[in-house]
């Protein structure tokens, strides 16, 4: 296990750092959750985790010689607590591993064979990536490039070199992919 970096000079734990991708999402990112952005949404509550954030023109040599975990978070899952987002930091930097943030998949899943519908899967064995997907310091200081936007392709090409866990996330961490879907959890998420 790493030990969880620390600041030279202060002696205190560094900071996660966190890049919120709104890469490859059309203008989803930018509709309203409770009258403010997406993308501001997600940003407000990697702030409130204690994440700072880096501008994604960073360039990645900069990013990885900081030597900090790092947050990446889909602005499709604006609302994403952020008490979830720094447990998701904590079990990370304390284990050494990947950790992503996972919604139960409700719909029905079939198999496809020889393009007919077959045999439905399991939905205990599955599961939905929302946000975040947290690196720890040594992954960040392995990859070569900034990961990119695509949350299941990138955990599935961590998972062949890398422990991942995966952290049940609250029903407000939802991934939405429509104004339907945003209305549903504006609903869901309605502060009391």
């Amino acid at each position: 296990m790493t030990p969880e970096p620390y600041d030279d000079e202060t002696g205190e734990a560094l900071r996660p750092m966190g890049l919120v991708l709104d890469d490859d999402r059309g203008s989803l990112p930018y509709h309203l959750v409770h009258g403010e952005a997406l993308v501001a949404a997600a940003a407000w509550a990697m702030g409130e985790a204690g994440v700072d954030l880096v501008d994604v023109t960073v360039p990645w040599s900069v990013v990885t010689d900081l030597g900090r975990p790092l947050v990446l978070h889909d602005p499709l899952c604006p609302m994403t607590p952020a008490e979830f987002i720094a447990e998701c930091v904590q079990v990370a930097v304390a284990r050494d591993v990947v950790t992503v943030g996972v919604r139960p998949v409700t719909d029905t899943v079939k198999r496809v064979t020889e393009g007919r519908l077959g045999q439905t899967v399991d939905r205990d064995g599955l599961a939905a990536v929302c946000s975040p997907v947290v690196l720890p310091a040594r992954v960040v200081a392995e990859l070569s490039a900034q990961p990119a936007g695509d949350f299941v392709a990138l955990v599935t090409a961590l998972r062949s070199s890398y422990d991942v866990v995966l952290l049940e996330a609250p029903p407000a961490a939802r991934r939405v992919s429509s104004d339907d879907d945003l209305r549903v959890l504006e609903a869901l998420t309605e502060p009391r």
